[in-house]
């Protein structure tokens, strides 16, 4: 039985779920696929706390997705300083950030044409 490439939706569902396992917070799942030219259909953002948080992130999403079908990023960048860390998934890239960051960079303004959903988490930030 030859194994299937994982959907968007599922791929999306797996990488929330690690943010979740580890308390990221403020997830905002932005959909592209109406914009021209994007270089994939989703962002998923959220950030952590600390460095050792977005780590903690990062690494849950990457045990998530691996466990439940076999598949890692692409490319991960950032790693180094722990700020902000890009996970490249083809279609979906999940941008994890400390706080301070992501108010700076502004990605969800950057990309004010797409449509976010604001993903409630089943913790309290």
């Amino acid at each position: 039985m030859q194994k299937t490439k994982a959907s968007a939706d599922e791929l999306i569902a797996l990488i929330l779920h690690g943010i979740e396992e580890v308390k990221g917070v403020d997830i905002n799942l932005l959909d592209l696929r109406e914009i021209e030219n994007t270089v994939c259909d989703y962002f998923i953002i959220c950030n952590g706390t600390s460095n050792t948080h977005v780590n903690a992130i990062v690494s849950s999403i990457q045990k998530t997705v691996s466990k439940a079908i076999q598949d890692k990023p692409w490319h991960v960048e950032g790693s180094e300083n722990a700020e902000w860390i890009l996970m490249d998934y083809v279609n979906v890239v999940v941008h994890v950030f400390q706080k301070h960051i992501r108010e700076f960079y502004d990605i969800e303004g950057l990309w004010g044409d797409a449509k976010v959903t604001m993903v409630e988490s089943s913790y309290n930030s």
